[in-house]
């Protein structure tokens, strides 16, 4: 894993930083049958141990399994009045990251508070109506 070197002068302490890109595209809670898992792109560069080893040290995510596909980035062509551009978006990877069972069932993409949800549909009163029906008689 290419790390970025921190380093204070004239003090001993170092950092290093990760200088890869993992960007989260989906999250889905655990259901009977699968774990929870969450879906990142990253450079095509980077390994399954570097995204398990990403995951658990600095996030502290109980990573059980990875899984990887390679993408290739899409050819486009910009046709212009004087002349054809081609271009390519750039190649990723697609990672698939099964968590812990046992530690991880819910991810936290989409909670519902019951609690909240009860209270807001109890204390709802549309006070424009009653004024309305007052009015009229």
């Amino acid at each position: 894993m290419m790390f970025k070197h921190v380093y204070k002068k004239g003090q001993q302490f170092r950092m290093w930083m990760p200088n890869m890109p993992l960007t989260l595209v989906a999250a889905h809670n655990a259901s009977a049958t699968k774990p929870a898992f969450a879906i990142f792109r990253t450079i095509p560069r980077m390994t399954k141990h570097e995204i398990k080893e990403y995951l658990t040290k600095i996030y502290q995510l109980p990573v059980l399994k990875v899984r990887t596909q390679n993408y290739l980035g899409k050819r486009k062509r910009l046709m212009t009045k004087r002349r054809v551009i081609y271009y390519k978006y750039k190649d990723f990877k697609r990672a698939i990251v099964d968590f812990d069972p046992n530690v991880m069932t819910d991810v936290g993409i989409g909670l519902r508070v019951p609690e909240l949800q009860e209270d807001d549909d109890d204390d709802y009163v549309d006070d424009d109506d009653d004024e309305e029906e007052e009015n009229a008689n």
